[in-house]
């Protein structure tokens, strides 16, 4: 199945315009269907009671004579168009046999002019009517009424009046009627799917402005929905404002808690380094530079762990949204005072639009911290910043950072961000930088990549998510 199949299908609007339209098409086609045949049932009964009174017309000006034989008086009936041929109106006199076989056209009507009506034999009744529809002169068709009568004093003969009349104007008519019918209906179809289109537009124009409130969250222009929702919609949105607000003090708690933790190991582990960096300056012991190391090692584990918990318990939250040129104005200073006596040249290139970042300024400045430390650690003499925006349905914020030192290798950059790893154990550091800052930019869902740089040395780009300038 297509993506737009599964799209549309899974539409809330589709689904209710589909549902309306389609049950409102079958209402006007069943309308149009029952309306239709009324009308028609309705001039067949008209056109069979005017062509009755013919009948009746006829029969009351119907005579015999002294040997029974019938006549009527063509100036006696009413309708001048008995008289005109092949008028659309006509009658007709057929003598009856006992055996249900006879002759027809013993009497007609001038309109028949050289023709007569031919009928099957029915079976009539003194008295009853009988109606068919028959082809008639030049193959038009008529409505036929029939009736059986016998002349008085003569029981065995019996006589059939006919009379007919064309069914075209009727038939043209119907034909004329459904057709405005039709169009009528069709264009109530139209407007009554406009109608059910502007129903669903307004019943569901809550759901988009919750839509609008959500990505204000997740763009981090607004730390919880606003505006005011119908009363269907509105307990959701409490909810789910009460679930943000619990998040954030969880959050607060996990924080708060790993600073605790951090400051409670850090102390005694300072003051096992301090004893053992005494011991070695003294006496070089042994003892001494196994604990120093150890502490080292522990001390680097800690920082590890307590950031992996701090970022897996604060990242990607919504309603994160930091501006990047404060941050990165912040580090430059402190990397232009932290290695003042190497002389470096740090530039930063930022775009006039503000960069913001859909996080938190302290997972920011972490990363950013780490890619700017260990430039300025391998650095000759440049360390260069530069940084842009890309769009797209998932918008970005890429900072690229590269020095001018000795740089990586190709079969060695997968190795520098491994976590403890050292390419070069004479640079201090602890091997966790750029394993940080890789673990954090995953959990944002951003990446970091290694490339050479123009300057000659590494360039580290750093792609995290964007949010948007608040409106």
């Amino acid at each position: 199945m297509s993506w737009s199949g599964l799209h549309w299908s899974r539409s809330l609007r589709f689904r209710l315009l589909a549902v309306t339209v389609a049950g409102v098409a079958v209402a006007v086609v069943l309308a149009g269907v029952v309306l239709s045949g009324l009308f028609r049932e309705h001039v067949q009964r008209q056109f069979e009671a005017a062509l009755l009174q013919q009948l009746d017309q006829v029969t009351a000006r119907l005579e015999f004579d002294a040997q029974g034989r019938p006549a009527i008086a063509a100036q006696a009936l009413s309708d001048p168009r008995w008289l005109k041929p092949y008028s659309g109106l006509y009658w007709q006199v057929d003598a009856m046999a006992p055996d249900g076989h006879g002759r027809a056209g013993v009497l007609r009507s001038r309109s028949l002019w050289d023709t007569s009506l031919a009928l099957q034999v029915d079976a009539l009744t003194d008295g009853a009517v009988h109606v068919h529809e028959v082809a008639g002169p030049q193959g038009a068709p008529l409505l036929v009424l029939e009736r059986s009568v016998r002349a008085e004093g003569a029981e065995t003969a019996r006589w059939r009046l006919i009379v007919a009349a064309d069914l075209q104007a009727t038939q043209a008519a119907t034909a004329r009627f459904t057709r405005v019918l039709a169009l009528s209906l069709a264009a109530l179809l139209v407007l009554l799917a406009a109608a059910a289109w502007a129903q669903v537009a307004v019943g569901l124009k809550p759901l988009r402005a919750l839509q609008r409130g959500l990505l204000d969250v997740q763009q981090a222009r607004a730390t919880q929905l606003q505006g005011a929702f119908p009363v269907e919609v509105q307990p959701l949105v409490d909810d789910f404002n009460a679930v943000l607000g619990r998040n954030a003090e969880v959050v607060e708690r996990a924080r708060t808690q790993a600073g605790n933790l951090a400051h409670a190991l850090k102390t005694p582990l300072t003051v096992l380094e301090n004893a053992a960096r005494a011991s070695l300056s003294d006496d070089g012991g042994a003892l001494a530079a196994l604990v120093h190391d150890q502490v080292r090692v522990a001390r680097r584990h800690i920082d590890w762990h307590l950031a992996r918990s701090r970022l897996a318990a604060s990242a990607r939250l919504p309603g994160q949204r930091t501006a990047l040129e404060p941050v990165v104005g912040g580090l430059v200073r402190v990397m232009n005072k932290v290695h003042a006596g190497r002389g470096l040249d740090i530039r930063v290139a930022l775009p006039d639009a503000p960069l913001f970042f859909a996080g938190e300024a302290q997972d920011l400045q972490e990363m950013l911290g780490n890619l700017l430390d260990n430039a300025c650690k391998w650095a000759q003499s440049t360390v260069r910043l530069q940084a842009q925006a890309l769009g797209g349905r998932q918008p970005q914020v890429v900072v690229s950072v590269e020095d001018d030192g000795p740089g990586i290798g190709a079969a060695q950059r997968a190795q520098a961000v491994e976590r403890g790893v050292r390419l070069d154990e004479t640079v201090p550091g602890t091997g966790l930088g750029l394993a940080i800052v890789q673990d954090l930019a995953a959990i944002y869902g951003g990446r970091l990549d290694l490339e050479p740089a123009d300057l000659g040395g590494l360039r580290v780009v750093l792609a995290l998510p964007a949010a948007r300038e608040a409106v």
